[in-house]
């Protein structure tokens, strides 16, 4: 078999070459081999030049189909690309309208607080300027009571309980001197003396006249006392007052009552007020717990009662016979004296306030035997 048929046999037998499968042809091409027969040489020829116008026609079509499909990626690309800068731009817009909007909000607040502000100094100069107004009124105030206490203690010093200014005092007159101011009148017990102004009248012995003597331990706890005058009673020179006088001297029969009397003198607000005339035939009997003017509410005898005492505030009077009122004056005028020394309104010798508070001690004595005046 010839080199010609065997060549053309094998290249109808074979399937078409590949792309690159004309390289080995051209290095046939180019070998220095020459053909046998001229024939030969222009078939392989035409062979190999019709392989190459088909591989190179795909690889145009290949590299178009390339470009065709890379274009397209290209355009999604870029419109994806154009889509996220769109939806940027949209995100861009809306945070420059929430900034101008918190830029506005800051400056409404700024603008707020410095208003605020200003109206709380306003209001600061304003309660200043108040407060620097009422300051000079209260000093004002201040020298003025200050001028009143001065006159006051020139005054007290020359009334005390053993010798009242009667013109200072006119409520320790007697009572039948005495004009009712529309149904009564009223006197606290800091100033109630109506105790020794009838017991001046009832003409005892002058103290003056009388033998004394200082008992030295008496004398030893009222100097003790006055270095540093107090009212506490837990004080040897009160509590020997306390257990000998006060005590036994307010204590009644009804205990409950008794003790809110005590509480009240020691405290400054029991009041003792006449009742008047007119008064008697309206006043209710039949209470039991004030008494009334037939009734003493402290012993819770059948007594006259023409005063009526007030604890405190509270409005609840309670009538009580004149013994009562004798031994309860007679404590307050101990009170009230002892208070004039503890404010320093009482400016005497210290043995001349001893013997006061002796006299004092003695009408408690003599009040809680039973003994008052006969104008009570």
């Amino acid at each position: 078999m010839s080199l010609f048929s065997q060549t053309h046999f094998e290249e109808d037998g074979q399937e078409q070459p590949a792309v690159g499968y004309w390289k080995p042809l051209m290095l046939s091409k180019g070998s220095k081999k020459e053909p046998e027969t001229g024939c030969q040489n222009a078939g392989s020829g035409d062979d190999s030049q019709s392989t190459e116008q088909r591989n190179v026609s795909r690889l145009r079509s290949s590299s178009v189909e390339i470009r065709e499909k890379g274009s397209e990626f290209l355009k999604e690309e870029l419109h994806k690309a154009q889509k996220e800068l769109k939806l940027k731009d949209k995100e861009c817009e809306r945070l420059s309208k929430v900034r101008e909007q918190l830029e506005q909000e800051l400056e409404e607040l700024t603008a707020s607080l410095f208003e605020e502000a200003h109206k709380m100094v306003r209001e600061a100069n304003t309660k200043q300027a108040a407060s620097e107004k009422q300051l000079k009124e209260a000093w004002g105030k201040i020298d003025m009571l200050q001028a009143e206490v001065t006159a006051l203690k020139t005054l007290v010093i020359t009334s005390t309980p053993s010798s009242p200014n009667w013109e200072l005092h006119p409520q320790l007159q007697s009572p039948s001197k005495a004009v009712f101011r529309k149904g009564h009148g009223r006197n606290k017990s800091t100033s109630s003396a109506i105790v020794t102004a009838i017991s001046q009248n009832a003409t005892p012995a002058p103290v003056s006249r009388e033998c004394k003597e200082i008992d030295s331990i008496l004398f030893a706890e009222f100097q003790s006392w006055k270095e540093s005058p107090t009212l506490d009673k837990s004080c040897s020179f009160l509590d020997r007052i306390y257990r000998e006088d006060v005590g036994p001297c307010l204590d009644f029969t009804k205990q409950e009552l008794s003790e809110l009397v005590r509480v009240a003198v020691e405290q400054n607000t029991l009041t003792i007020e006449p009742v008047a005339s007119q008064m008697l035939p309206v006043v209710k009997v039949s209470a039991e717990d004030s008494g009334g003017p037939k009734k003493c509410a402290l012993s819770g005898l059948p007594r006259t009662c023409k005063h009526r005492i007030m604890l405190g505030d509270s409005g609840n009077y309670y009538y009580i016979s004149p013994s009562c009122r004798a031994r309860i004056t007679a404590v307050c005028n101990f009170f009230t004296y002892i208070r004039y020394i503890q404010q320093g309104l009482v400016r005497q010798d210290v043995e001349l306030m001893y013997w006061e508070v002796m006299r004092l001690r003695r009408e408690m004595s003599l009040a809680k035997l039973g003994f008052y005046p006969t104008e009570m």
